[in-house]
């Protein structure tokens, strides 16, 4: 029997993806939770064999998840199932060490088909998906720029950023600045959007 743990924070997309698995005679859904900061937690309760991860959660981000999935349950392979298929996101989950990544308006049994893959040790990757991604190329932000812009999210002052991350004000503009010109925006606000549509967010 193949082990599932599902985090989706979507009540009923969550309750129907455990239904319809459930439904394969060779898949159980051991656990479901509804935040990225629980992921690991419960895993390391249940014991799953694959982690079916959703990329926007509250608490956490299914690709921090991923990561910290890769060192602490290293027998735990993660499937990355998203209503985003954006190529920065694709890389991303890679680079956490996600076996799969696909989106979330294939068949069911395309999702059953492809755990079963993940578990053989296949990367299962949406096609459509994979082209985007290498025509993408990398992100152009630094681990930095992308820290500082991730804090500008919610539209806070240079000042609430530089607190945030113990920058100094002037650093944090520093790092606008040049976020800005990578994303070919006119500030930070437009920074933020773009960033999010490509997935370096």
């Amino acid at each position: 029997m193949i082990k599932v743990l599902l985090a989706e924070d979507q009540g009923m997309m969550r309750g129907a993806l455990a239904l319809l698995l459930g439904l394969e005679a060779d898949i159980e859904v051991v656990a479901q939770v509804a935040a990225g900061d629980r992921i690991v937690e419960a895993a390391l309760d249940a014991r799953p064999d694959i982690a079916l991860l959703d990329i926007e959660l509250p608490g956490r981000s299914g690709l921090d998840a991923a990561a910290d999935l890769r060192e602490r349950c290293p027998d735990c392979r993660v499937l990355i199932l998203t209503t985003f298929g954006r190529p920065g996101y694709l890389r991303r989950a890679m680079e956490a060490g996600a076996a799969g990544f696909l989106v979330k308006d294939g068949p069911v049994e395309e999702l059953a088909a492809a755990i079963r893959r993940v578990l053989a040790g296949e990367k299962v990757i949406d096609p459509a998906l994979a082209a985007a991604a290498l025509s993408a190329g990398p992100s152009p932000l630094t681990a930095r720029e992308r820290d500082v812009l991730s804090a500008a999210v919610d539209g806070a002052t240079v000042a609430d950023i530089a607190a945030r991350l113990h920058l100094s004000p002037a650093t944090v503009r520093n790092y606008l600045s040049s976020a800005i010109g990578k994303t070919g925006t006119r500030n930070r606000m437009e920074a933020v959007r773009a960033a999010r549509r490509q997935g370096w967010l």
